[in-house]
């Protein structure tokens, strides 16, 4: 029916208020927005001025025939009603009365709400109202030309004179309407439950409950839950594309090469923190491996890659260049593999060749410790089914899931990479900048 529709509680400066000329809310929302119904809910002091002078109608009449309109009217009258503080009673009788207008409304119909008439008691219940979000309504807030709190003065009130005079009639009238957002309960408990699952890491099921909301309410915070979504399934390449895109800087390491080490470990480490341990151990083979080699060429002076090739992306010795060009290597795989057969290369062979070449202590028991984690606890997960707990591990090592964790990061120093501790915490900074976003 495309029709507008104004529920309002009447108030002391309506229609007209007699200190400054200008429109009280419930004239100044009719002015603005036309609408064809109005609904006034009057106590009963307000349906004495109604029936001393008939000041409400006479204004709405006039304004009408202003703006060249008709518009319906509905008085609804609460005679017995003295005690105009009492939140629950116009909580209850709002509600039931909103219900009845919205029962005649269609989709195309547009119910606005006056949230500036009335006392704070009304007010309050039409916000109360709004949150429970039964009806999709539009409060309105009307700013005084003030811009100070109004005064109530209906001493010797006369609306024929404060009509003539009053400022708004002009063709240029300043706008005072603020339509206001007020999430619903059912929003405000989804806006909790997905800064839950930020919390927690579950950034896949935070962004499908935030696909829900109106865009208008999760324009702020749903491309950082989609980067965090693509940042968690390694999408590097889409990742960088939408940090650049929404320019955001929670990304510690820019460049796309250093970047896969470093995220596939921050990706572990959320493995561990949400308890998934089997996850954690299995994934430690591919990150010792790169681990391995890029201390080998930053710490030992090694590029293994002088010596091996790539088949179906795995890496194989080379036995030509390592007999031709570096013979102390390839007596050294001879010696402490036999018989060395110069196929694929293994973090095994990359921890004897970081002891021989390394005369850094700590880093040769770093590298030795990440390799008896690998022998004894990743092969049992990788070949075996089973449910991994940190008791499990340690009886295994001698360590838990957050002892290994620090291994790798002790690792990483080594790497050339200047990952410094706070980069390590990245993930929670992206957390707190997704809720500093929400409402």
């Amino acid at each position: 029916m495309n029709k507008t529709i104004l529920f309002s509680p009447v108030g002391g400066t309506d229609p007209i208020s007699n200190t400054n000329c200008q429109d009280g809310a419930l004239l100044h929302i009719s002015r603005v927005y036309k609408p064809d119904e109005v609904y006034m809910y009057m106590s009963a002091e307000i349906l004495e001025f109604h029936k001393k002078d008939n000041r409400y109608l006479y204004c709405l009449d006039e304004l009408c025939k202003l703006q060249k309109r008709e518009e319906k009217r509905h008085i609804i009258e609460r005679g017995e009603l003295k005690d105009v503080q009492v939140f629950d009673y116009f909580l209850r009788d709002f509600r039931e009365i909103i219900a009845e207008i919205g029962e005649k409304l269609d989709d195309t119909d547009t119910l606005l709400l006056n949230i500036s008439s009335g006392t704070p008691a009304m007010k309050s219940a039409i916000l109360a109202l709004a949150t429970l979000g039964d009806y999709p309504y539009r409060l309105v807030q009307v700013s005084t030309p003030q811009k100070s709190m109004n005064e109530h003065n209906h001493k010797n009130y006369d609306v024929k004179t404060l009509w003539e005079l009053n400022e708004d009639n002009n063709e240029n009238f300043e706008n005072r309407c603020e339509e206001i957002k007020v999430p619903t309960l059912a929003q405000i408990k989804q806006e909790e439950i997905i800064k839950k699952l930020v919390k927690v890491y579950d950034y896949k099921a935070a962004l499908e409950i935030a696909k829900t909301l109106d865009k208008s309410d999760t324009e702020k915070y749903l491309p950082l839950l989609e980067i965090a979504k693509v940042r968690l399934d390694l999408d590097l390449s889409k990742l960088n594309s939408l940090v650049k895109t929404h320019n955001v800087d929670f990304i510690p390491i820019k460049s796309e090469d250093k970047q896969k080490y470093f995220e596939y470990a921050l990706n572990m480490d959320i493995k561990r923190k949400k308890g998934e341990l089997t996850d954690f151990i299995r994934a430690i083979s591919p990150l010792i491996m790169d681990l391995f080699l890029l201390i080998l060429k930053n710490a030992c002076k090694l590029n293994i890659k002088d010596f091996s090739y790539e088949q179906n992306n795995i890496l194989k010795w080379d036995e030509g260049k390592l007999k031709q060009n570096n013979k102390e290597l390839d007596k050294i795989l001879n010696k402490n593999f036999i018989p060395f057969n110069y196929r694929e290369i293994y973090s095994s062979h990359l921890t004897v060749i970081i002891s021989e070449y390394s005369s850094d202590a700590k880093l040769k028991n770093i590298v030795k410790k990440i390799r008896e984690v690998e022998k004894n606890v990743r092969n049992l997960a990788a070949h075996q089914i089973v449910s991994l707990s940190d008791d499990i591990i340690k009886r295994k090592v001698g360590i838990n899931s957050e002892e290994i964790m620090q291994l790798l990061k002790d690792a990483f120093k080594y790497t050339g990479l200047n990952i410094t501790q706070k980069h390590w915490d990245s993930y929670d900074k992206m957390n707190e900048a997704i809720i500093a976003a929400m409402p």
